[in-house]
This record gives C-alpha cells, structure tokens and sequence, in this order.
C-alpha cells in the first residue's frame, strides 16, 4: 500500500535492552514510539520549554547552575537549555542509543544539533533510575522526562523512580536548595504527596493547556538546605 500524507512512515526501528524503539514520520512530525507507547511528537515542546525554564525560574539566582535533564527524546528540553546562557552545565542522560543516534546523525538533528554542539552539553547513554543512584555527581537542578508521568510510566523499572526512595535518589543528585520538576501529560496530586512526604519543599504544579483533554503539567519541589 502506498502511504498517503496520514499514513506514518517508520524512519528506524530498533531492538534494543529494554525493548522496541520506533522513530517514524507522520506528515511534517516526527515521532518516537516505545514498546508501541506513543512518546512524543515534534509537534509543540511548550511543556518541554516550561520543564526547563520552571526548573530554572525556581532556582536561588545562583550563577550559572547545572542541569540534569532525564530523557533526550526529540530534543527539545535540551536545545532550549542550550538556547539560554544563563545555564551552565547542561547534562543529558538517554538509554536509548537509537535516540542519540537520531540526534546525532538523523533527523532530530534539525532540533538538536547547535545544542550537541554546545561546550556546556554532555550527553551520557545510561539508564537515569540507575544513573541517579550511582553517580557522584551534583546538580542544581534536575528535569524529569522519561516517561508519560509519575502514573504513567513506560518502562516497569521506572516506577521506583517516583517512589519514596526513587526521590531520594534524585533529592541525592540535587545540591541543597536544588528543584526537582517532572513532566506529566496529566496533573497527580498524588505524586505531590509523595514529594512531599520525601521531604521536598515549595512542591506545586504548572499547568500547560491543550486544546482538548487534561493539561500537561510540571510537578516542581525543592530540596531543602
């Protein structure tokens, strides 16, 4: 069958560790598919951009602060870090080499190749929910994006990563006074009550409207100290 302008057209898929990623073409967007779990699309990244600057906004004014961002996807977290001087080190974290691959030698170059480029930006290949508890690295703030939301995961394995001790493990790679945000398609007031409950402090929710169904939404906490 011939694809038509609706049909979507898989660019690359892979088998990877922890299953079937799918980066394919539906008109003008790209689309990157997990385990048959629609991800994300190139179609906005206004809740990608609030990710970022929510993280930031949250922040003491300390000069230039490092940014942990869990998940590459299409890029745009990264490229609008990179976009904004008043960052300093800008760390990605993907286990997805298919991923990379795209950005680095595909078509999400298009969103993020001037980021790559950027000396501030170091993209390490490691699963996040194993990254945050191993590594010894600090950051003043760390952005969330590897899955649908807290309730919504992709993968079994991250569900720990919001769980009492998950958020111990990401209150650990916070420096004191550091914000944790956490993208969701969908607002959970109940993962507010675990941060909570982990500890966090100043923990609200920024809403970013679509024009149908629930908002996606920023979950933001600050660790203390």
């Amino acid at each position: 069958m011939t694809a038509t302008h609706e049909d979507p057209v898989v660019l690359d898929r892979r088998e990877g560790p922890y299953g079937e990623v799918v980066l394919r073409r539906s008109g003008e967007l790209l689309q990157i598919i997990a385990n048959g779990c629609f991800l994300m699309d190139t179609s906005d990244g206004r809740s990608e951009r609030l990710l970022v600057d929510a993280a930031r906004d949250a922040l003491d004014g300390r000069p230039a602060p490092e940014v942990l961002i869990g998940g590459l996807g299409v890029g745009f977290s990264l490229a609008h870090a990179a976009a904004d001087p008043r960052w300093g080190r800008i760390t990605v974290i993907e286990r997805e080499s298919a991923v990379v691959d795209w950005h680095r030698a595909g078509p999400l170059a298009a969103i993020s190749a001037p980021a790559l480029a950027d000396p501030r930006t170091r993209v390490v290949e490691a699963d996040l929910v194993a990254y945050v508890n191993e590594t010894s690295d600090t950051f003043d703030a760390l952005c969330l994006d590897i899955d649908n939301g807290p309730d919504w995961t992709v993968t079994e394995g991250n569900d720990s990563l919001y769980t009492p001790d998950g958020l111990a493990a990401c209150a650990r790679v916070l420096r004191p006074g550091g914000v944790l945000a956490t993208w969701s398609a969908q607002p959970s007031p109940e993962f507010e009550g675990t941060l909570r409950n982990a500890g966090f402090r100043q923990v609200r929710t920024e809403e970013v409207p679509v024009a149908r169904g629930v908002p996606d939404v920023v979950h933001l906490a600050v660790r203390p100290g």
